[in-house]
């Protein structure tokens, strides 16, 4: 919404002030000659409109989602190689033998995607066009951008917090193995600071009681920086929660026996954290990322409303669009296909009396140890959320 309104003024010079730019964006999307002129009850040219229409999809395909961005990494193919952190050793040199060879340093999996495309409509009848204005025609537009942006959102979430793993399929309607987290399923993580695992190894947690603890913060920190997502290592941890939990953990500190403080506001301390066994406050968790409320220890504490309650989501993120990002974003491999694109529909005369708003992309886990989801219960084991399943 505040991408829309707030690239209205450039959006207005543009139409204003360059007719080149009007017939740019006519000829990119094949528009008809405009021998008809269909008009708004407050006389706007309605081929305008449908121009600047265009111009805030560019703009909002420009800007992305900050949210999403920090998470995700753009793919646009139906697998993929991904190296994940692990670790080698040096062994005694001889005087004339060779020494062992390393592949790249580091360990590598096939990660997987599926893809779909999504769409919805705006149409209008005469009738409808001749009481609109342009107010209520931008509103329209606003709200099929908001549903983007949630389209996202949902997807990329349901694939956060679902232990299953899924499938896509190739081209000649071959499986492919979209996975989760690290979920017991017998994939082996790698060996890193001589820490070994087996095939059992699992990411969705429940904390065993029914309020979040400091504790249970300790432990999602735990598995995502025993394979090698630190913030030594470039990745800043960012620990997403609803509102419930965010205050609670506000309250910890380390006179109530929590490891760390809790410490609002970061910037205040130039983006350090507390140390509470000297009290001084050094390098920790830098900057801030959208929703930020605070630091516990490595963790950025996010506050995010869609985040379900009794949930906690820890995340390790190398940076909007970062290859070290655990979610594979994938999108179209024709660049024509990708982004939000809205096309005229049956009326291809007067393309904004019938027009289709589309996005195709697809998700899947690339960097299983770089996410940990605990559900807050008392016992029993992991369930998805509802809103996400």
């Amino acid at each position: 919404m505040k991408t829309t309104v707030g690239a209205e003024a450039l959006i207005h010079w543009l139409l204003d002030e360059s007719s080149q730019s009007l017939e740019v964006f006519g000829q990119e999307q094949g528009f008809n000659e405009r021998a008809d002129v269909v008009y708004a009850a407050d006389g706007t040219d309605l081929n305008d409109f449908w121009n600047e229409v265009q111009a805030t999809i560019r703009l909002r395909n420009a800007a992305r989602d900050t949210l999403i961005d920090q998470i995700t990494t753009r793919v646009d193919g139906i697998t993929e190689e991904v190296t994940v952190p692990s670790e080698a050793d040096f062994e005694e040199a001889s005087e004339y033998g060779q020494p062992v060879g390393i592949k790249g340093t580091a360990a590598r999996f096939f990660r997987g995607y599926d893809f779909k495309f999504y769409d919805l409509a705006i149409r209008y009848t005469w009738m409808a066009i001749a009481e609109m204005g342009i107010a209520q025609l931008r509103n329209n537009n606003a709200l099929a951008l908001e549903a983007d942006r949630k389209l996202q959102f949902q997807k990329v979430m349901k694939r956060l917090f679902n232990p299953l793993n899924g499938n896509g399929f190739t081209d000649k309607n071959e499986a492919v193995t979209v996975f989760a987290a690290y979920n017991g399923d017998g994939e082996v993580p790698p060996t890193y600071n001589y820490v070994t695992f087996d095939g059992t190894h699992n990411h969705y947690l429940v904390s065993g009681g029914a309020t979040i603890t400091s504790a249970n913060l300790d432990t999602l920190s735990t598995k995502l920086e025993e394979h090698g997502y630190t913030i030594q290592r470039g990745y800043r941890l960012i620990l997403w929660v609803n509102k419930v939990e965010a205050d609670v953990i506000k309250t910890f500190r380390v006179t109530g026996g929590a490891k760390y403080d809790f410490v609002a506001n970061p910037d205040t301390y130039n983006g350090k954290i507390w140390v509470p066994s000297d009290g001084s406050y050094v390098g920790g968790p830098q900057g801030t990322v959208p929703g930020e409320v605070g630091t516990y220890g490595p963790f950025h504490v996010v506050e995010e409303g869609l985040i379900p309650a009794g949930y906690a989501c820890a995340i390790a993120t190398g940076g909007p669009d970062n290859i070290g990002n655990p979610v594979g974003f994938r999108e179209h491999s024709n660049e024509a296909y990708r982004g939000l694109k809205v096309i005229p529909g049956q009326r291809s005369d007067y393309p904004l009396i019938d027009s289709f708003y589309r996005r195709g992309f697809g998700t899947g886990i690339r960097h299983r140890g770089a996410l940990a989801i605990m559900q807050v219960k008392a016992s029993g084991s992991y369930a998805i959320p509802s809103q996400y399943a």
